[in-house]
C-alpha cells in the first residue's frame, strides 16, 4: 500500500494513495491519482448514478456548500466543513467521499469511526488558509512569545475550523480550542478566561473581527504576527503586550473583497442589503448590514422578504446558487470579478466519477488518514468547542 506524506513531514499526518499510477514520494497537489475521466465525456452524469447506485448505502457523499453544482447533484448531505464532518461521524456507512478540500476531510477522519474511510476526490483541493499556518511555523512562533518573555500560563491558542489536523492537534496539546466562524466570540470568551492572551491561527480577518467587533477591544489590543519575519516582524513589547496574537493568514475568496466593491454595489443600488462573511477584511465587515457564516447567509437569503436587494460576499458557487433557488431575491456578488474557491473547484465530476468507479472495483483512492497522536490532540480541541454553553457549531 503506497503512502505519501502531507505539506511537511512535521504535519504527522498519512495520506494513503492507492490510486493508479500514483507517485507515492509526491506531497500533496502534485499527485495525478490514476486515469480520471475527460471533463468532455458526455457519459459522466449517467456513470455516476451508475456506481452510486452499485455502492448504495455503503457509501456516503458530501458536498460543500462551494462546491460545483455538477458535484452537489450527487451529495447525499450539503452543508459547511464541520456540520458535513458531523454527519459523516453519525452516518455510519463504511466510506465516506468528502467533495470538499483537505481540512475538512482530516476532521471528517478524526470524529468519524477508525473503521470508516474518508476520501478526497482530488489530492490537490487544498485550502490556501490552512496552508498558510505550518505546524513548524506555529512552534515557532510559539518559542518567540517564550523569547518574549511571555509565559506558559498566559496565551490560550485558539484556531478556526478552516486549518490542518496538526494545528488543531497544537492547540488541543496546549489548553486551545477550535472555533466556527459562528461560535468565534464564545470561544474567544473562554479562551480568555484560561488566560490572558490568545494567539489566533490561521484567519487574522476573522480573530481581528471578532476581538474587536465582538468581544470590544481595540485594533490596538492586536498585533499581526507574520511567520515569514524574524519575530513575526514585532517586537518583543509587542507580543507581550497584545490581547491578541493575529496569525497573517486569509481566505484568497474573502480576502478579496474591499470597500471600493462595497462602494460600487451601494452605487448600483442604493437599497441594497449588504451581507459578507466574517472572514472577509476588517473594513468590509464594518460596512455590511449583516455579517454571518455560510449556514447564515443561506438562511438570510430564504427567510428575506421577496424582493430584498443583496451583494452577498462569500463564494461565488454558493451565491450563484442562492441565486437560482431564490429567484424572489435579487441577488449579487459584491465582487466585479469571478471569485470561485480555486482549490474546492478541483474536486469536479470527472474526479468524483473515478473515484466512485474505482470503489465499485474494490479499489480505495485518496484515503486520508490522521495519525493516533494528531488525531486524540485534534478531538481534544474540537471536543473543548463542542462543550461550550450556547454553542453554534456552524461554519
Amino acid at each position: 500500500m503506497p503512502t505519501s506524506s502531507l505539506a511537511t513531514a512535521a504535519d504527522r499526518t498519512q495520506l494513503l494513495i492507492l490510486g493508479r499510477g500514483a507517485d507515492p514520494t509526491s506531497e500533496r497537489g502534485t499527485v495525478c491519482p490514476g486515469e480520471v475521466p475527460a471533463a468532455s465525456d458526455p457519459s459522466l452524469v449517467a456513470r455516476a448514478r451508475a456506481a452510486k447506485e452499485i455502492l448504495g448505502d455503503s457509501v456516503f457523499v458530501l458536498g460543500h456548500h462551494y462546491q460545483r453544482d455538477e458535484v452537489i447533484e450527487f451529495a447525499d448531505a450539503r452543508g459547511d466543513s464541520f456540520k458535513l464532518a458531523q454527519e459523516a461521524a453519525a452516518n455510519g456507512a463504511d466510506t465516506i467521499i468528502f467533495c470538499g478540500v483537505h481540512f475538512m476531510a482530516e476532521t471528517a477522519d478524526i470524529l468519524t469511526d477508525e473503521s470508516t474511510r474518508v476520501i478526497l476526490p482530488d489530492l490537490a483541493a487544498g485550502c490556501s488558509m490552512a496552508d498558510m499556518a505550518d505546524i513548524a511555523q506555529v512552534e515557532r512562533a510559539w518559542e518567540d512569545l517564550r523569547a518574549a518573555g511571555v509565559g506558559p500560563d498566559h496565551t490560550v491558542p485558539m484556531t478556526y475550523m478552516n486549518s490542518t489536523a496538526a494545528i488543531k492537534s497544537f492547540t488541543g496539546r496546549n489548553g486551545g480550542v477550535v472555533c466556527t466562524s459562528s461560535n468565534a466570540e464564545r470561544a474567544m470568551e473562554w479562551a480568555f478566561e484560561q488566560g490572558e492572551q490568545i494567539l489566533f491561527l490561521p484567519d487574522e480577518h476573522l480573530g481581528r473581527n471578532t476581538a474587536v467587533l465582538d468581544m470590544g477591544l481595540s485594533l490596538d489590543d492586536c498585533v499581526v504576527y507574520n511567520p515569514h519575519q524574524p519575530l513575526g516582524g514585532l517586537t518583543a513589547e509587542q507580543l507581550r503586550d497584545a490581547k491578541v496574537v493575529l496569525w497573517k493568514g486569509h481566505c484568497s475568496v474573502h480576502g478579496t473583497f474591499t470597500p471600493a466593491h462595497v462602494a460600487l454595489a451601494r452605487a448600483k443600488n442604493p437599497d441594497v442589503k449588504l451581507l459578507v462573511h466574517p472572514e472577509c477584511r476588517y473594513e468590509v465587515v464594518t460596512q455590511a448590514d449583516e455579517v454571518g457564516s455560510t449556514s447564515y447567509i443561506i438562511e438570510a437569503v430564504r427567510n428575506a422578504e421577496p424582493g430584498t436587494a443583496w451583494a452577498i460576499g462569500t463564494e461565488l458557487n454558493l451565491v450563484g446558487r442562492l441565486a437560482q433557488e431564490h429567484p424572489e431575491q435579487d441577488i449579487m456578488f459584491l465582487n466585479d470579478n469571478v471569485c470561485f474557491c480555486a482549490t474546492m473547484n478541483r474536486i469536479d465530476l470527472p474526479h468524483l466519477v473515478w473515484t466512485l468507479e474505482e470503489l465499485v472495483q474494490g479499489r480505495v483512492v485518496n484515503e486520508i488518514r490522521v495519525d493516533p497522536d494528531t488525531r486524540h490532540w485534534a478531538k481534544v480541541a474540537l471536543d473543548r468547542m463542542l462543550s461550550l454553553p450556547g454553542r453554534s457549531d456552524r461554519d
